[in-house]
């Protein structure tokens, strides 16, 4: 028989979820049999399967002990990198600034190291995360922006900031804004432009319309012309809807694809302005705007993050990009 008391990163599970992290050798049948017959408790009483779990609730399952088995643990992100640009940091959340060619997380090609990975390592070695302790939570990315773009990505540290920032985020109550450089000169020095995406999975790509159907998706980008020098526009834009790729498709069917977008620009129009292997766009600026109760983090309100060393501004203004 074992106890576990639950810890705040665990309250508001179901029981049952719980129960399967940190009991991962208990067959799912006979967790549900344990639990029927009372044989796995909550606060020393019969509980149902979906009950919620609180902070300092008692769990005790006596089970056997085999089900309890553990190898030492080995922890994965230990072997991811340790560069980490970080752009704030407090007891709820961290914000880094990742840059191009790092995933924001694992895919089939790379499990190691990945922007989540070493936000792990990092706060596993600065003793803030402790894996050992956790029978479910573990730190995680709010958000992530592609391989090949760099910027603000936001990491949550304990459950209750990772369950308000993607309520927070769903309703659209934190802005993130990006700079680029597209080709051309846009017809309106500002605005807001619409359309319809669609995304085709085989091609790992999305195309843009006017008209909406019903494999389609509505965007809406906002736009500031920062600048105008040699063919090329830096621009400030904002995501009023978040797509994939919607920034660079969105901007590719106007006519001014990203400099460096292989994929939704083309090679000869990219090399007559050189030779770039990425594309010129960098999520560099978050706000927090939160219209209703931001519970622990209240205290974030109205603030606002910025990466000052974006790689291309400096040398779009100087003229040579």
């Amino acid at each position: 028989m074992k106890e576990f008391y639950i810890n705040k990163n665990d309250a508001g599970q179901r029981l049952d979820k719980y129960i399967t992290k940190s009991v991962p050798l208990l067959p799912q049948s006979l967790m549900y049999k344990y639990i029927r017959s009372k044989r796995i408790k909550v606060n020393n009483k019969r509980s149902e399967i979906s009950y919620r779990l609180k902070e300092n609730d008692l769990v005790s399952m006596y089970i056997n002990d085999e089900f309890f088995e553990v190898t030492k643990p080995k922890y994965d992100f230990l072997n991811a990198g340790k560069s980490l640009n970080i752009v704030y940091e407090d007891e709820n959340i961290i914000l880094i600034d990742k840059p191009t060619g790092l995933l924001s997380h694992p895919d089939e090609d790379n499990y190691t190291d990945t922007a989540i990975t070493r936000v792990k390592r990092y706060l596993y070695e600065k003793g803030d995360y402790k894996p050992d302790e956790e029978s479910s939570f573990a730190p995680a990315l709010v958000n992530r922006i592609d391989r090949n773009t760099s910027g603000i990505i936001i990491g949550a540290k304990n459950a209750e900031s990772l369950r308000i920032l993607n309520e927070k985020l769903k309703n659209r109550e934190m802005h993130k804004l990006y700079l680029c450089v597209v080709i051309g000169k846009l017809k309106k020095e500002s605005g807001i432009i619409e359309g319809y995406l669609e995304k085709n999975e085989k091609q790992n790509k999305v195309y843009v319309s006017e008209k909406g159907n019903d494999k389609t998706k509505h965007i809406s980008t906002k736009y500031k012309v920062l600048g105008y020098k040699d063919g090329l526009s830096l621009l400030e834009v904002e995501l009023l809807t978040g797509r994939t790729h919607q920034i660079r498709a969105h901007f590719s069917y106007l006519g001014n694809p990203l400099l460096g977008d292989g994929k939704y620009g083309t090679n000869a129009r990219n090399k007559s302005f050189g030779s770039y292997k990425k594309q010129f766009l960098y999520s560099y600026k978050l706000k927090f705007d939160f219209r209703s109760d931001a519970g622990i983090l209240n205290y974030l309100n109205q603030r606002e993050f910025e990466v000052q060393d974006v790689w291309f501004k400096k040398a779009f203004y100087d003229g040579t990009i």
